[in-house]
């Protein structure tokens, strides 16, 4: 079933209420609080400039444990040699932008609008967003987003300009945080081959659920 929000409207349906491809609601807007609201309870938007606001909650979750990220013996070699930089939340709106600008396989254009590039950065100017960068040099060539539930990092997107600079962001948010799980979303080869794996959305809202009594 899928639920039609409004503007005035401050609310949420139950997330288990999402149809087979996790679509949830249409509508609304992108105001801080709501989006705060809608990642305590598990929903994402994820639409483009050519349709409404959409908000989803798949029925599975494609998650990171950060005790089960797989580094490869090339990876780790890449870091010991020390060829990148890695800093939080120095450049957040060049992260984004970024990652707006990654053209991917099966996508014409990004779901990264404008209207969320803003949206995210009142987020993080709110101190619930958090970005990690990876630079070589005073060039800026990997990093990653994502909203902070908690101990939960619901991770937004990533890009690479550089070969293993977005597994160096990705490594730093698992070995230099203290979170108990990375929400991915949405499955890719990519994270899967760094250790993500699905969970049923029962799992995921469970820990979500213990994360947000830690903002109390």
């Amino acid at each position: 079933m899928v639920f039609q929000l409004h503007n005035e409207d401050f609310w949420f349906p139950d997330p288990n209420l999402s149809d087979k491809d996790g679509l949830l609601a249409i509508g609304g807007d992108l105001r801080a609080d709501r989006l705060k609201l809608a990642y305590r309870k598990g929903i994402f938007p994820w639409y483009s400039d050519d349709t409404p606001i959409l908000w989803y909650a798949p029925h599975e979750r494609f998650v990171l444990f950060p005790d089960e990220l797989k580094i490869s013996k090339s990876m780790r070699k890449v870091i010991r040699l020390g060829q990148y930089r890695v800093s939080v939340n120095e450049a957040f709106a060049r992260v984004i932008s970024h990652c707006a600008q990654v053209k991917r396989e099966g996508q014409d254009g990004t779901w990264i609008t404008g209207d969320m590039e803003r949206a995210y950065q009142v987020l993080h100017e709110q101190g619930c967003a958090t970005s990690v960068e990876v630079w070589a040099g005073p060039n800026l060539v990997g990093g990653l987003y994502g909203v902070e539930v908690g101990n939960v990092f619901c991770g937004e997107s990533m890009f690479s300009l550089q070969p293993n600079s977005s597994k160096m962001a990705l490594i730093e948010l698992c070995t230099q945080f203290s979170y108990r799980l990375i929400d991915c979303q949405v499955y890719t080869d990519h994270l899967a081959s760094l250790g993500a794996r699905m969970i049923p959305a029962e799992e995921y809202l469970q820990i979500l659920h213990d994360a947000t009594h830690l903002l109390h």
